[in-house]
């Protein structure tokens, strides 16, 4: 009997030029608006355009929103980029939002404490490494034991999100004078620990405290001895071994750095965003990060675009359904569509489809 071959088969393209990959992309993103357009207009009886203008104006439709659309793409970036050297290394850090939360809840105390008595801009000094220090600490945890005992990083640094929801829950209990569980805004009146204005922007200090962030770490992976070493690790722990990489040692530095940037993202919140502290400081955004990291494939310039793709796409979920009186869940649902499509386009920019010929039946 022959040996058949099967009718189709997936092999690893490595050999697509950039402007192949481009097209690949934007093909499915059109594949994307034709989709949620059928979805418009068969569900909700709209009209497509109207509500992909809806969608834009939700980001951009006045000088302040679209600030406000930068601010959170940054905040989402800081993120991403803080997860990349761990994820590089394949230490799956699950556990951003603990670590946003630890950042944010020092930079709190910081302005609480300190906010009658040193001048901003030292709070503002002290919080930005207090917030880098509680984030390095909580990621350090999880890592020693790691490279003490082999544990399971995943379900630990899962774990230990819930630890820093009820560390912050217990203060916000501690701080709240009228029992509500909130603190309320820190500092209303003297505005002590806030970020200031920059040539007028209020959000000016968080984009810039970002952008260095991330062409600091983008270089520490691609040009750096630690960045090689984290790289080498993460193909192969026994590569490393052989090399003379300390695997422990790199695993718990990475980690530590890892742990900081997402705490610092904790102290850009609490200090340049919402001046307060609670449990939806961190708004589920350590989890959204781990997407806009692996759609860039780590890299963290690349997190620019799929972080404001991320943002844009959420804030035009929510104009959508206050224009035309939608729920979430519809409009949520062009959002996760679009948001599919450009996942499928990374498979076929990364792999192609093999049919079998015909003289091969």
């Amino acid at each position: 009997m022959a040996n058949r071959q099967p009718i189709l088969r997936i092999r690893k393209n490595e050999e697509r030029s950039f402007l192949s990959k481009l097209l690949i992309k934007v093909i499915f993103i059109g594949i994307a608006l034709l989709i949620s357009a059928l979805f418009i207009n068969l569900v909700t009886k709209l009209d497509p355009l109207k509500v992909y203008a809806s969608m834009f104006r939700g980001a951009f439709s006045t000088t302040r929103r679209t600030w406000i659309t930068i601010r959170d793409t940054a905040l989402l970036l800081s993120i991403a980029v803080g997860l990349t050297p761990a994820f590089k290394m394949k230490f799956w850090n699950t556990g951003a939002e603990g670590q946003i939360l630890v950042g944010g809840l020092v930079t709190a105390a910081m302005m609480i404490y300190l906010g009658d008595k040193l001048p901003s801009g030292v709070i503002l000094l002290l919080s930005f490494v207090g917030s880098a220090i509680a984030g390095a600490i909580w990621g350090f945890i999880p890592a020693y034991f790691k490279a003490r005992y082999n544990t399971n990083e995943t379900l630990f640094t899962l774990m230990m999100n819930y630890v820093g929801i009820q560390i912050v829950e217990f203060f916000v209990d501690v701080w709240d004078k009228k029992q509500s569980h909130s603190v309320g805004v820190i500092n209303a009146t003297n505005q002590a620990g806030w970020f200031p204005s920059i040539f007028g922007q209020q959000y000016l200090l968080n984009i810039i405290i970002v952008a260095v962030l991330t062409i600091a770490v983008y270089v520490y992976i691609k040009y750096s001895k630690h960045g090689y070493e984290v790289t080498v690790t993460g193909e192969s722990e026994n590569t490393a071994r052989y090399t003379g990489i300390n695997v422990p040692s790199v695993i718990i530095r990475t980690m530590l750095l890892s742990g900081a940037i997402c705490g610092l993202a904790g102290f850009t919140e609490v200090a340049g965003i919402s001046h307060t502290i609670s449990v939806k400081t961190s708004g589920g955004r350590g989890f959204t990060a781990i997407i806009a990291a692996w759609l860039a494939k780590l890299n963290p310039i690349v997190m620019i675009i799929y972080s404001f793709l991320i943002v844009f796409l959420n804030k035009g979920a929510v104009q959508i359904a206050s224009d035309f009186n939608l729920n979430e869940y519809a409009s949520n649902i062009i959002s996760a569509i679009l948001l599919f499509c450009i996942l499928a386009s990374e498979f076929f920019t990364n792999y192609e489809v093999i049919f079998r010929h015909k003289e091969e039946h």
